[in-house]
């Protein structure tokens, strides 16, 4: 009979046992050359002398991660000498982009958060490894007005603060913009501070026609603890930062930016959701600044 201690012991050999095949993988991924192999097979199939030749390697140091990643699982060999990814390293290639981009953020997430992120979300966020951190208010405030600027199809913002330079950039680009089925979205928080020539700039810009027309579409939610402005082929991320009374708030002076199709798509992906969920939109809680 067992005392406690040789219960929790097992218990504990279980749980590592539990995880041994996949620190076993994550071993064989702990070589760029391998890393470097499985990219390779998976953008053509491709024999030893090739490998050796497209990646700059010995044959024999080719031959050597080559067997390990074969007796992994994640490669295979046809019969005439060229090797493939199986499905499994198919499907673990498809993870290395999460790791990759929070291995290059790591700093950045020390003080930033995702909890605010449905899970959904949080499964794609290797989505996000093509996108390039940017830092600083005035090269954050650039980046999001060269969005505005550059949009022809359409420009979808949520964002908890709404600065003047910004509501200028997209009066100027809806007053400019020969596209007719040019949509303009966004979405506000039920406090989102706003500046008080809005108003003004927004009525020489005939706002309620484009209200009604359809041109602009707006809907609010209860709070904005991540952001994303987006136009047709451009978009941005910001995530919430933890305060030192553990509160979160969205960081406005770092985002992460770029026109990667798989970044887009996520950003677009999670404007939509946001939207969907939001409500009718009503002025009384907007607060002037």
């Amino acid at each position: 009979m067992h005392d406690r201690s040789d219960s929790t012991s097992l218990i504990e050999d279980s749980d590592t046992c539990a995880f041994e095949d996949t620190a076993r993988i994550f071993f064989e991924l702990g070589s760029t050359q391998r890393i470097a192999i499985l990219y390779k097979i998976a953008e053509v199939k491709c024999n030893l002398a090739r490998l050796s030749k497209d990646l700059g390697c010995t044959m024999p140091e080719i031959r050597r991660n080559i067997i390990r990643l074969t007796n992994s699982g994640l490669v295979d060999r046809e019969s005439n000498g060229t090797f493939f990814l199986t499905t499994f390293g198919k499907t673990i290639l498809d993870q290395i982009p999460t790791l990759d981009f929070l291995s290059r953020n790591k700093d950045y997430f020390s003080d930033h958060t995702f909890s605010a992120l449905p899970s959904k979300f949080m499964r794609r966020i290797g989505s996000l490894s093509n996108s390039q951190l940017i830092s600083g208010l005035v090269s954050v405030d650039e980046g999001l007005n060269d969005i505005y600027y550059r949009s022809k199809e359409y420009v979808y913002a949520m964002i908890p603060e709404v600065p003047i330079d910004l509501i200028e950039s997209i009066v100027a680009r809806l007053k400019k913009v020969e596209n007719k089925n040019f949509r303009f979205s966004y979405i506000l928080h039920t406090h989102a501070m706003v500046p008080k020539r809005r108003k003004q700039l927004l009525e020489s810009l005939g706002f309620d026609e484009l209200l009604k027309n359809g041109t602009v579409e707006r809907k609010m939610v209860n709070s904005i603890l991540i952001g994303v402005v987006l136009n047709n082929e451009q978009a941005c991320v910001m995530f919430p930062r933890v305060q030192k009374n553990n509160k979160i708030q969205i960081d406005m002076n770092s985002m992460f930016y770029g026109d990667d199709p798989d970044f887009h798509e996520w950003c677009l992906d999670y404007y939509r959701y946001i939207w969907h969920n939001a409500r009718s939109f009503d002025e009384k809680g907007l607060v002037e600044i």
